[in-house]
C-alpha cells in the first residue's frame, strides 16, 4: 500500500486551514482585487497571528535635565501712563535704583511722553539682577529712543520706525455727535477730523447732523511693532446725511465725488473746526446797548484760546483792533468775498497786512475783546461789501479733476467705493 505524506506548511506553526486562510489573503493583495466582505467575528487562531505583544519598559526621568536653566535676563514692557513718575515706571520694568536714577537725568527721557510704550532688558538674578541691558520707546511719530549698556555707563541712539500701513474699514451710525459715534466705533479722533473737512462743504456739522445719519470710510493705519502708531488718511468715505449721500476718494492732492467735482470749496463754511452758534446771523437784542440792531456775522461760542482758521486763500487786508470788533482780522478771498474774524485773544504767526494767508492758516486765537460778554468768535462772510448769512451763502467749489486725468481717477476709486458700498451693506454700529 502507498503512503502519500501530507503536504506541510510552509510556517510550521500554522494548521492547515490557518495556513489556507492567510494563503487567500495574500493572494487577494497581490491581485490588488477589490470585494465587499461581511463583517466576521475573527477566530482565536487569527488574533494569535495578528496580536502584537506590549512589552513595557521603564524609562528613567532625570529632573535636572528636563528642567530649563533661568534666563540670563527678561524683557518687560510697561505704558507710561498720565500722572505716572519715572521712578514708578522703572520700577515696574525692574530696572534696579542705580540705573533708574542715571535714567531720569538723561536728556532722551525728557522726550518721553504719556501713553508712549516703554520697553527694557534686565539682568535676572545674581549680584547684577536689574541691571539695565538696554531700554527703548517711540519718541516721535517716526523716531525710536534706544538707551543701552555702554561698559558702565550708558549710550542713547535714536532710528527711524519702519512702520507697516494698513487700510481699516469703519462704519457708524449718529446718535448723538460725530465724535461719538467714531469713539464708539474705534475711530480715531484725526479720521473723524479729515471727515468733517472732506464733507465740511456740503454738510453743517454744527446745525444738520441728525440722528439716524450714518457714514463709512476706509483710512490708512500705521504700525510698529504690532501695534497702532497712528492713523494716516482718508482714502475714501460715504456720508449719509438725511437721506442724502456723498461719497468722496483720495486722489492728487484732494477729495473728489464720483463724477469728478472737487470735495473742496474755495472757501470752507465755518473758521472753527467743532464749536456752536451761539448767535445767529439776522436781528438781535444787543448785549451792550440792549436795543435791537442788525447781527452782520455769526457768533460762535468757544473757549479762549481756540485755534481761528482762515476759510479760504487770500490776502490779510487789516489786522489790528477795531472798535467794537476787538482783535479783528479781514481777509480778501477775491474781488468780491472777504471774511472777517473777530474779538481774537491774539492773532497768528505772520498775520499782518498784506500776508497771504492759505485756507486753514491759524488766523489767531478765541478771545472776548472788543463788546463780548464772554469768549467767542465773530465771523462775517461779506460779498461785495455787503454781509450774507455765513450758514447760507453759496460757497464757490474747487477745481474739477482735469479730463486728462478722469481714467486715472477712476481707476483708483472705484475700488474703495466699491469698499464702502460692502461696508454699507453691513451692518453697522449703532451707536450712542
Amino acid at each position: 500500500m502507498s503512503t502519500h505524506s501530507a503536504p506541510r506548511p510552509a510556517h510550521p506553526g500554522l494548521r492547515p486551514a490557518l495556513w489556507k486562510r492567510a494563503a487567500a489573503l495574500i493572494a487577494f493583495a497581490v491581485t490588488g482585487a477589490v470585494a465587499a466582505v461581511a463583517s466576521i467575528a475573527p477566530s482565536a487562531d487569527t488574533e494569535l497571528l495578528l496580536a502584537k505583544a506590549a512589552v513595557p519598559e521603564q524609562l528613567p526621568i532625570r529632573l535636572e535635565q528636563a528642567l530649563l536653566p533661568a534666563p540670563a535676563s527678561y524683557v518687560r514692557e510697561e505704558r507710561f501712563q498720565r500722572g505716572d513718575t519715572l521712578a514708578g515706571l522703572f520700577a515696574r520694568l525692574g530696572i534696579a535704583a542705580d540705573d533708574a536714577r542715571a535714567l531720569v537725568g538723561r536728556r532722551e527721557i525728557r522726550l518721553l511722553r504719556p501713553g508712549a510704550i516703554v520697553a527694557a532688558e534686565v539682568r535676572a538674578g545674581g549680584a547684577r539682577e536689574g541691571e539695565l541691558v538696554w531700554l527703548e520707546y517711540l519718541a516721535s511719530r517716526d523716531g525710536i529712543v534706544r538707551i543701552e549698556r555702554a561698559g558702565r555707563g550708558l549710550a542713547a541712539s535714536e532710528r527711524r520706525a519702519q512702520a507697516v500701513t494698513r487700510t481699516e474699514r469703519r462704519s457708524a451710525v449718529i446718535r448723538s455727535s460725530l465724535f461719538g459715534a467714531s469713539d464708539a466705533a474705534g475711530i480715531p479722533d484725526s479720521v473723524s477730523l479729515q471727515l468733517a473737512e472732506i464733507f465740511g462743504g456740503d454738510i453743517d456739522f454744527h446745525r444738520e447732523l441728525r440722528q439716524g445719519d450714518r457714514f463709512s470710510v476706509v483710512y490708512e493705519t500705521h504700525w510698529f511693532g504690532g501695534r497702532p502708531l497712528r492713523a494716516g488718511r482718508v482714502l475714501a468715505a460715504d456720508f449719509v446725511s438725511q437721506g442724502r449721500s456723498l461719497k468722496a476718494a483720495w486722489f492728487g492732492d484732494g477729495y473728489y465725488a464720483p463724477d469728478g467735482r472737487n470735495m473742496r470749496k474755495a472757501l470752507l463754511r465755518s473758521p472753527l473746526e467743532f464749536s456752536r452758534v451761539s448767535s445767529a446771523f439776522g436781528m438781535r437784542k444787543h448785549p451792550f446797548v440792549q436795543s435791537w440792531r442788525a447781527h452782520r456775522g455769526v457768533d460762535y461760542a468757544a473757549p479762549s484760546g481756540t485755534r481761528v482758521r482762515a476759510v479760504g486763500d487770500g490776502i490779510v487786508e487789516f489786522a489790528g483792533r477795531q472798535g467794537g470788533y476787538g482783535n479783528l482780522v479781514v481777509i480778501r478771498h477775491d474781488a468780491r468775498n472777504t471774511t472777517a474774524y473777530a474779538h481774537l485773544k491774539a492773532f497768528g504767526r505772520g498775520i499782518r497786512g498784506g500776508a497771504r494767508v492759505a485756507q486753514g492758516d491759524t488766523v489767531g486765537m478765541v478771545g472776548q475783546t472788543g463788546w463780548a460778554t464772554g469768549p467767542h468768535l465773530h465771523y462775517e462772510f461779506r460779498v461785495g461789501g455787503a454781509a450774507r448769512n455765513p450758514l447760507s451763502v453759496p460757497l464757490p467749489a474747487g477745481a474739477p479733476v482735469a479730463r486728462h486725468d478722469m481714467d486715472a481717477f477712476r481707476a483708483k476709486a472705484q475700488p474703495l467705493f466699491a469698499q464702502l458700498d460692502l461696508l454699507a451693506g453691513s451692518k453697522v454700529a449703532a451707536l450712542e
